[in-house]
C-alpha cells in the first residue's frame, strides 16, 4: 500500500511542476501478439534512462491507443504493463513528437515458450521483431558484423557465409532500413564493422506490393535490419588480392582483383577491377551486390501475356551462357556504381560495366540411342573458341512527388551493347549396332555477332486517402536488335550398307539481322473491402513487333566470292504479338489467416508471316491465369502455406518457323506453325516452423506440376543414315511431383549444429521417336545431412554427405535404369597462434555404373590453402592448391528418354598460386575500436 502513495505522490509532483511547459508527445496502439485484440486500461509510462524516474504516464482507451504529453527531447525508457502481459520496454530518443504505430505485447501465458523481456536484456521481441543489443555481445577487434551474427542465439552463419534465421534463410540484410550496396544478405555483413552497429532487428519483411498496397499477400522475406550508431554512418572499405602461379603444362595461373567501396550516409559509391583466367569470369554474388550491384535482371511479358523476371549469367538480352566450370577462361571485369538519396525524396542508381572474355573449351561427346532393337552411337569432338566484350549501363530515379511518399514515380533505364566473335570445329560420326558407319562429318562455323539492347521502365504509384486504395501505372518498352555474319565450311558423308552413298560439301556465307521491339503498360487498383477485405484490378496490354531474316550466298570459284544466293536457306519472318490483359483478386487478412484468389484473361492475337515463302499464320486465342494463396500462421514463427497457380507458355517464334539452317547436317531442327499453347497447373503446400528457445527449425514442401498440350520434341531417326530432324509438337500427360523438407537444431552441450534433408522427385514425361510415344518416368530420392562445428580462431570443422538413388524407366528399353549417386565432403580450417590458418576442403563424388556406362564415375577434389595474416586480419599472405589430386575430370551423364549421353569437358585441373590480399575498412573506426 505504501509503495502505491509513493507511486501517485510521484505522479502529483511530476504534474504540478511541468503544467506550463512547452511538450512533445508519444502517441501508439497497444495489442496483444496473439490474438490481436486492443489491450485497453494497459499503464504505459514514460521513464529517465540514467536512473529510471517517472517522467509521465498514460491509460490506454478502449482501442488500445494511448498519448503521454508534455515530453522534453532527450532519451527515454517507454514501459507498458498489462494484468495479463509480459512488460513491454523500449529505450527512446526523443527531437519530436513519436508515432510509434502499433506495440505488441506477449501473454504471460506465452512467455515459458518465448523469450521473457526484461529492461537492459540484451534480446527482446517488439511486436513481430526480434532485436538484439549489439554491444551485449562480445566480438574481437576489428570484427565484422558476420563475427557478430554467429554469437546470437537463433541465428546461424554457415561457412559460406549463408546466413539462417530462426531456421529460415535471410535474403535482406538492410542497413538503417535501406539496401546496402544490393540486397545480397552476405555484403553488408562482410563488410561493416561489429562496433559500427546499435542493434540486430529479425523480422519477416512484406512484400513491395504489401507494403505500398497495404494489403497482405502473405509474401515475406527473412530480413535483418542493421541499425547503426549516430557515429558510424560514414565510411569505406575495400580490397586487394593478388595472386599468381608458374606452372609447366598449361599457361602461368594468375588472379587480380581490386575494389573499393565508400558511403556517407545516402551517399554510396563502388568500383572494381577483376583480371583472371582461374575460373572467375565475373564478380561472384556477394562481392557483385557489394561492389557492382546487379543490373543484369531483366523482365519480359511473354507471347501470352505472362511476367517472367530473371537475372544471371546466360539469359538476359539473349547472351548465350559460358559454363566457366569447363573450359578455360581469361578475363577483364571493369565496373562502377552510384547510389545516392537527397532529403528521403530522390534516389538515384548509376552503374556502367565492361567486360571483356576469352573462352576455350574441347568437347568430347558420346551419345546414343535405342529405336526398338537397334542402337545409334554418334562420337563427336569439339572445339569452341570464344572472343567478347560488352558494356552495359544501368540508370535509376526514384521520386518521391509529395512529402508524404503517396506519389512516387521511378525510372529504369538500360542501354547494353554486346560484341561477340566465336569459332565452332566439331568432328562426328555415327556407327550401328554392330559398328557399321552410317555418318561422318565435319565442319567449322564461324561467326561475328554485334547486338545492342535496350530498356526504358517508368512505375508511377499513388496512395488515396483511404487505406488500402492505391494506384500504380507502368510502361515498359525495350528495344533488342542483332547483326550476324557467319562462315559455314563442312563435308558431310552418309553411307549404306557402310559404303559411301550420298556426300555434300558446304561453303557458305550467311548474313542475319534480328530486331524485337516490345511496348507493355499496366494499370493496377487496390481497393478496400472492409477490414478484412480487399479487391485487386488490373488491366495489361502489349504489343511486340520482331523481324528476323536471314541471307546465304554460297562460294562460286569462277568468281572466287560469295555471290551464289541460296534460296533455300534465306528467309526473312515478321511477328505481331498484341495482348490485353484484365485481371482481379481478392484478398482477405485477419489475425492468423491471410488468403486470396483471383485470374487473369488473356486475350492474344498472333500474327506470323514467313515473308520469303509468302505464308501468313494468323491466330486469335484466349488464356486463363488462376492463382490463389493461403497463409495460416498457427503460432509465432510456425506457418502453412499453400499456392496455386494456372498459367499458359506459348511456343516460341523459333518452334514456329525457325530460320533454316544447316550447322549441322545430320541433326536437323524444323518449326511447326499448328503448335498450340500449353497449359500448366502448379500447387505447392509448404511449413516452416521455428522453435527459438531450443534452436530447432523445420521446413516441408510438397508440389506438383499437370501440363497439358506440353510442347515436346517429335524425332525422326533414319536407321540408314543416322540423320536425326527434330519438330516441336502438343503432348498430353506431363506431370512432376517433388517433396523437400529439413531438419535444424543444435546439440548445446557439444555446440554442434546438425542439419538433415531428404528429398522426393517424380517426374513423368512423353518423348515421340519415328512417329511412337515413348513413356518416361523418372524418379529420384535422397536424403543429406551436414554437421558443423567452430571455435572462434581455433578451428572450423564441416562435414556433410548427400546419397541419392536415381530411376530412369521408358518403354524404349526393356529394363529399368537404376543408379545411385553420393557426395561425401569434410572442410576443416585450423588456427594456429590465430595467425595461421590452414584451411582443406576435400569432396568425393561417385556415380554407379549402368549397361550403357561400364565403369563407376568417381572423383576427390581437395583444395588447400595456408594463410598467414598481419595487423589484425587486415593483411594476408598465402598459398594456395586447387585440385592437389589432379582429379577434376569434367564428366558429365545424362539420359533422357531413349537417349543416354556421357560428355567429356577441358578443366583447369591442379595449378597453385602464391597471393597477398589487403582487406581494408575504415582508419578512424579501427583506431577508436583498438582503443576501446
Amino acid at each position: 500500500m505504501l509503495t502505491h502513495i509513493r507511486f501517485f505522490y510521484l505522479i502529483l509532483l511530476f504534474i504540478s511542476g511541468n503544467l506550463f511547459s512547452q511538450s512533445l508527445s508519444i502517441k501508439g496502439v497497444l495489442k496483444d501478439s496473439i490474438d490481436h485484440k486492443h489491450l485497453q486500461h494497459s499503464v504505459v509510462a514514460v521513464l529517465t534512462t540514467h536512473d529510471s524516474v517517472l517522467v509521465n504516464f498514460s491509460r490506454a482507451d478502449k482501442d488500445g491507443k494511448f498519448i503521454i504529453p508534455q515530453l522534453k527531447e532527450g532519451q527515454y525508457i517507454l514501459m507498458a504493463t498489462h494484468p495479463l502481459m509480459g512488460d513491454y520496454f523500449d529505450r527512446l530518443e526523443l527531437s519530436g513528437s513519436l508515432d510509434m504505430g502499433t506495440i505488441y505485447m506477449t501473454p504471460k501465458s506465452k512467455l515459458l515458450a518465448e523469450v521473457i523481456i526484461k529492461s537492459g536484456s540484451p534480446i527482446k521481441i517488439k511486436g513481430d521483431t526480434t532485436i538484439y543489443t549489439a554491444d551485449s555481445f562480445k566480438v574481437s577487434a576489428n570484427a565484422n558484423v558476420e563475427e557478430l551474427l554467429r554469437k546470437l542465439p537463433g541465428i546461424q552463419v554457415d561457412k559460406n557465409g549463408t546466413i539462417k534465421a530462426m531456421g529460415e534463410t535471410v535474403q535482406k540484410v538492410l542497413v538503417d532500413g535501406e539496401e546496402f550496396f544490393g540486397d545480397d544478405p552476405g555484403m553488408a555483413v562482410k563488410n561493416l564493422r561489429a562496433d559500427a552497429v546499435k542493434e540486430v532487428q529479425v523480422f519477416d519483411k512484406k512484400s513491395d506490393a504489401a507494403e505500398f498496397t497495404g494489403i497482405d499477400d502473405g509474401q515475406t522475406q527473412k530480413t535483418i535490419n542493421l541499425k547503426l550508431k549516430e557515429d558510424k554512418k560514414k565510411g569505406y572499405f575495400g580490397k586487394v588480392d593478388v595472386a599468381g602461379g608458374l606452372l609447366k603444362n598449361i599457361d602461368d595461373r594468375f588472379n587480380n582483383n581490386l575494389m573499393y567501396s565508400t558511403f556517407k550516409g545516402k551517399r554510396k559509391l563502388s568500383m572494381f577491377v577483376l583480371n583472371g583466367n582461374t575460373g572467375q569470369d565475373g564478380l561472384n554474388w556477394q562481392d557483385s551486390e557489394k561492389f557492382g550491384g546487379n543490373d543484369d535482371r531483366n523482365m519480359e511479358m511473354s507471347d501470352d501475356g505472362g511476367m517472367m523476371v530473371w537475372w544471371g549469367n546466360g539469359t538476359v538480352d539473349e547472351e548465350p551462357n559460358v559454363n566457366t566450370e569447363n573450359g578455360f577462361i581469361t578475363n577483364v571485369n571493369v565496373g562502377l556504381q552510384y547510389t545516392n538519396k537527397w532529403k528521403d525524396k530522390v534516389s538515384m542508381n548509376f552503374s556502367p560495366k565492361f567486360n571483356s572474355q576469352i573462352y576455350d573449351n574441347a568437347v568430347r561427346s558420346n551419345t546414343q540411342t535405342q529405336l526398338g532393337d537397334s542402337i545409334i552411337t554418334e562420337t563427336a569432338r569439339q572445339q569452341n573458341h570464344v572472343n567478347r566484350n560488352n558494356f552495359k549501363n544501368n540508370l535509376v530515379y526514384d521520386f518521391k512527388l509529395d512529402s508524404l511518399g503517396n506519389n512516387t514515380l521511378k525510372v529504369t533505364t538500360k542501354a547494353n551493347f554486346y560484341h561477340t566473335e566465336s569459332r565452332e570445329v566439331r568432328w562426328g560420326n555415327t556407327v550401328g549396332n554392330t559398328g557399321t558407319l552410317k555418318n561422318t562429318s565435319s565442319s567449322s562455323n564461324d561467326s561475328k555477332v554485334d547486338k545492342q539492347a535496350y530498356t526504358t521502365n517508368i512505375l508511377f504509384k499513388h496512395k488515396f486517402k483511404k487505406a488500402r486504395r492505391t494506384l500504380s501505372l507502368s510502361t515498359n518498352w525495350s528495344l533488342l536488335q542483332s547483326k550476324i555474319d557467319g562462315l559455314l565450311l563442312s563435308e558431310n558423308q552418309s553411307y549404306f550398307n557402310g559404303l559411301p552413298s550420298y556426300l555434300q560439301a558446304i561453303d557458305q556465307q550467311r548474313e542475319g539481322d534480328k530486331y524485337n521491339n516490345q511496348l507493355l503498360s499496366q494499370a493496377v487498383y487496390t481497393e478496400p473491402l472492409g477490414k478484412k477485405f480487399a479487391l485487386e484490378m488490373g488491366y495489361q496490354f502489349s504489343i511486340t513487333h520482331s523481324n528476323n531474316q536471314q541471307i546465304v550466298y554460297a562460294y562460286q570459284a569462277a568468281t572466287d566470292k560469295y555471290d551464289a544466293f541460296v534460296d533455300s536457306l534465306s528467309n526473312k519472318f515478321k511477328q505481331q504479338v498484341a495482348v490485353h490483359r484484365p485481371s482481379f483478386k481478392f484478398n482477405y487478412s485477419h489475425k492468423k489467416v491471410k488468403y486470396s484468389f483471383g485470374s487473369g484473361f488473356g486475350i492474344t492475337h498472333f500474327n506470323l508471316a514467313d515473308v520469303t515463302l509468302q505464308k501468313q499464320y494468323n491466330r486469335n486465342f484466349t488464356n486463363l491465369f488462376p492463382t490463389a494463396n493461403l497463409v495460416y500462421t498457427y503460432k509465432g514463427n510456425h506457418n502453412i502455406r499453400i499456392n496455386y497457380s494456372g498459367y499458359n507458355t506459348q511456343p516460341t517464334i523459333n518452334q514456329l518457323q525457325p530460320l533454316r539452317n544447316n550447322n549441322n547436317f545430320f541433326n536437323e531442327y524444323i518449326g511447326n506453325p499448328a503448335l498450340k499453347p500449353s497449359f500448366t497447373n502448379n500447387i505447392n503446400l509448404s511449413h516452416n516452423g521455428y522453435n527459438f528457445l531450443k534452436n530447432r527449425w523445420m521446413y516441408q514442401s510438397v508440389w506438383a506440376n499437370f501440363t497439358s498440350n506440353a510442347i515436346t520434341n517429335s524425332r525422326t531417326i533414319n536407321l540408314d543414315s543416322g540423320k536425326t530432324i527434330t519438330q516441336p509438337i502438343n503432348t498430353s500427360g506431363n506431370l512432376n511431383l517433388g517433396f523437400w523438407s529439413g531438419f535444424g537444431f543444435k546439440l548445446k552441450k557439444l555446440n554442434i549444429d546438425v542439419d538433415i534433408n531428404p528429398n522426393l522427385n517424380y517426374t513423368r514425361f512423353i518423348d515421340i521417336v519415328n512417329g511412337v510415344n515413348t513413356n518416361n518416368k523418372n524418379l529420384s530420392g535422397g536424403i543429406s545431412f551436414s554437421v558443423n562445428k567452430r571455435k572462434d580462431k581455433v578451428y572450423e570443422v564441416g562435414i556433410s554427405n548427400r546419397l541419392n538413388y536415381n530411376s530412369n524407366n521408358s518403354t524404349a528399353y526393356n529394363n529399368r535404369l537404376t543408379f545411385i549417386t553420393n557426395i561425401f565432403s569434410l572442410g576443416a580450417t585450423v588456427y594456429v597462434k590465430k595467425v595461421w590458418q590452414l584451411e582443406n576442403s576435400i569432396e568425393f563424388f561417385n556415380r554407379q555404373k549402368t549397361p550403357q556406362f561400364a565403369s563407376n564415375l568417381s572423383n576427390q577434389l581437395w583444395n588447400a590453402t595456408l594463410k598467414r595474416t598481419f595487423k589484425k586480419d587486415v593483411y594476408t599472405a598465402y598459398i594456395q592448391v586447387r585440385d592437389l589430386l589432379n582429379q577434376n575430370t569434367g564428366i558429365d551423364r545424362k539420359f533422357y528418354g531413349n537417349t543416354s549421353a556421357e560428355t567429356i569437358n577441358d578443366r583447369l585441373r591442379r595449378y597453385w598460386m602464391i597471393g597477398f590480399a589487403w582487406n581494408f575498412k575504415n582508419k578512424s573506426s579501427a583506431k577508436e575500436g583498438a582503443a576501446k
